[in-house]
């Protein structure tokens, strides 16, 4: 039989708090140690781990990469284990930082309008949103939950879904006064497509033609690096964009943008899924809270 170690969760709170306060003296203040029994204790740790988690000097004391690792870790992992005994003693209410990466379209236009509800309903969760169109790494970037759109890559995160978008083809007025409004898919070809520059970018414009998928591939003369950047590429009449429906909503009631061919329309929408770190219903209150709330009150049609 496995020998059970239960000091594990004691050396991670040691070792997070040297990480955090500096240094050895003072995070044995913190817990009425000595320095040389928190030096000891993080050696033992070390030999433990078989890794150097820092590098000592006269006068500093520096984390190493896998130093920086095993804090990451330890934090999350401490976090969850308080939300897991508040949560067995029925106590447990949304708080502490949750971190969040959404793309812009989404970000830009539905999840940050209604940060001040959220904040409302859970006054105790602090919101660390990035609103980036870049596929972040959850382990590194040390993000609770991001928001993406398209077909999911093979993870071993779980994701669910929030919706999906149907995508239109737009241009400003004045763009297709100088340029002429195009009336087939081939008529796209003599346009100013705007493409993206970004990794895992959908190329391809789809189209149905008589039933048939047919593509289009925007060219080189203008690239972007998120789809907020060629909304207003194409507001500024820049060229022909293809981007979600409810993303330019404003911008065809108001007339700045028009919906091109869209009788080509395939119709078939883009997924939209929030993907986090976890084991499906084992997952912190914060994380639940935030996406119960994007799944009942984000609108993506």
């Amino acid at each position: 039989m496995a020998r059970l170690d239960t000091n594990r969760s004691g050396e991670m709170e040691v070792f997070v708090r040297v990480v955090e306060r500096g240094g050895f003296s003072a995070a044995a203040k913190d817990f009425n140690m000595t320095p040389s029994a928190v030096s000891k204790l993080v050696g033992r740790l070390e030999d433990r781990l078989s890794a150097r988690l820092f590098n000592r000097s006269t006068r500093r004391l520096l984390v190493t990469v896998e130093g920086q690792r095993y804090y990451d870790r330890s934090v999350r992992i401490l976090a969850d284990m308080r939300e897991a005994e508040e949560e067995a003693a029925n106590i447990v209410q949304p708080k502490g930082k949750l971190r969040v990466s959404v793309n812009m379209p989404v970000g830009l236009h539905r999840i940050l309008p209604l940060v001040p509800e959220f904040q409302t309903l859970y006054p105790n969760v602090d919101l660390d949103i990035t609103v980036s169109d870049k596929v972040v790494d959850l382990y590194e970037e040390r993000a609770d939950i991001a928001i993406r759109s398209g077909p999911l890559q093979s993870s071993g995160l779980i994701a669910r879904k929030l919706g999906e978008c149907r995508m239109v083809i737009a241009a400003a007025p004045g763009y297709l006064e100088r340029n002429g409004v195009p009336q087939s898919i081939e008529d796209l070809n003599e346009h100013v497509l705007i493409g993206y520059n970004f990794p895992r970018a959908i190329s391809e414009w789809p189209f149905d033609v008589n039933g048939e998928i047919k593509t289009v591939m925007p060219g080189g003369k203008t690239c972007v690096g998120d789809a907020e950047s060629a909304r207003m590429v194409a507001l500024a009449g820049g060229g022909i964009v293809r981007l979600a429906a409810f993303h330019i909503r404003e911008d065809v009631n108001a007339g700045a943008l028009k919906v091109l061919v869209d009788q080509f329309n395939t119709g078939i929408g883009v997924e939209i899924h929030a993907v986090y770190i976890g084991q499906g219903g084992n997952m912190p209150a914060r994380v639940r809270a935030f996406l119960d709330f994007c799944i009942e009150r984000v609108d993506l049609t």
